[in-house]
């Protein structure tokens, strides 16, 4: 698989990632199967998607035993990122960016995990109880003791406090030129997709000017651009999807267009090509610090979302994807 490079250090990954949250956290828990899902984690190495994507309160704390199981036979071919900063408690959760909890959630993740070093660092949310400074000074101390090798932070939650007349990322923006003035930031995680494309307005643009890498979070709609989803079919109880606008019957009906779009472009590369990878081609495609990293917890799906890297696509596709109509529904 084609290599891309994350941050000032120049730290190498795959192009397409694997995003291990579904495996243990917010999807249909009774599909979840340990088993199954460690096969998935061997066969994106095999495949050369190289970043492990998890975080300390995906189960909680379940996803990243369950990738330490991986990690103890097979560290070097894995670049892992994992976060810190939120606490799940009972039917909520709270963000904790105190600088020693931070030092010790990193000392429990690298447990659980099976090894001495963090690849990438993020911190989950910012703490509103605590100057983000101090939280990312933090975070730099793990650097320095070798504990960690680069940080990021993730803005996927970035919709929840968005301030009227605000752009969408304003104030992620102004957060990270914040703990830039800290320590160099490797690595922004956010939403990217074809229905989703937001950070094309303002953050990808900050992150490609500083050479910060940027991971494309749900590049594939949380599965809704992949086309296999039935309209009025339903969530379990658990699935995040079951109380999201616009994964209603109604809008999830409504925004089928774009997946017929997706699907037009895949049919023109072959009737191998599907939709999903014609939706991680064009994110694929927005940079070459950008890295997709689709949640997947079958061997069948990270197969094929690692081939995406292969499937380029042309100036037709590119405009028809660009003439679809845009998503309906909220998002937030």
């Amino acid at each position: 698989m084609e290599r891309r490079t994350i941050g000032a250090a120049a730290l190498s990954v795959g192009a397409v990632g694997l995003g291990c949250m579904p495996m243990s956290w917010a999807y249909s828990t009774s599909r979840q199967r340990g088993e199954e899902s460690l096969r998935a984690v061997h066969r994106a190495l095999d495949a050369g998607s190289s970043l492990l994507d998890t975080a300390d309160m995906y189960g909680p704390f379940t996803n990243e035993l369950l990738l330490g199981r991986v990690l103890k036979e097979r560290r070097a071919d894995a670049f892992v990122s994992t976060k810190v900063g939120l606490l799940v408690g009972d039917q909520h959760i709270v963000a904790n960016g105190r600088p020693g909890y931070v030092r010790r959630a990193c000392d429990a993740s690298l447990r659980r995990l099976q090894t001495n070093v963090i690849d990438l660092y993020q911190l989950h949310r910012a703490d509103p109880e605590v100057p983000v400074e101090e939280t990312w000074g933090a975070m730099a101390e793990l650097v320095r003791a070798g504990k960690v090798r680069a940080l990021g932070l993730c803005a996927v939650g970035a919709r929840s406090s968005r301030r009227p007349g605000a752009r969408l990322y304003d104030a992620t923006v102004r957060q990270l030129e914040r703990v830039q003035q800290v320590f160099p930031v490797s690595a922004v995680q956010a939403e990217l997709s074809v229905w989703s494309p937001e950070a094309l307005e303002t953050l990808l643009p900050w992150c490609e000017a500083r050479g910060v890498g940027f991971l494309a979070a749900m590049p594939l709609g949380n599965g809704f651009l992949t086309g296999t989803l039935t309209p009025g079919e339903g969530f379990e109880a658990d699935d995040l999807r079951a109380r999201h606008p616009r994964f209603t019957a109604e809008m999830m009906a409504a925004n089928q267009p774009i997946v017929a779009g997706l699907r037009r472009v895949a049919r023109r590369h072959g009737a191998h090509v599907t939709p999903a990878q014609v939706a991680l081609a064009w994110v694929l495609g927005r940079g070459r610090q950008v890295v997709p990293v689709p949640g997947a917890k079958r061997e069948r799906w990270v197969t094929e979302n690692a081939a995406a890297a292969g499937l380029r696509l042309t100036g037709d596709d590119l405009a028809e994807i660009a003439g679809l109509p845009p998503a309906q529904g909220s998002w937030d």
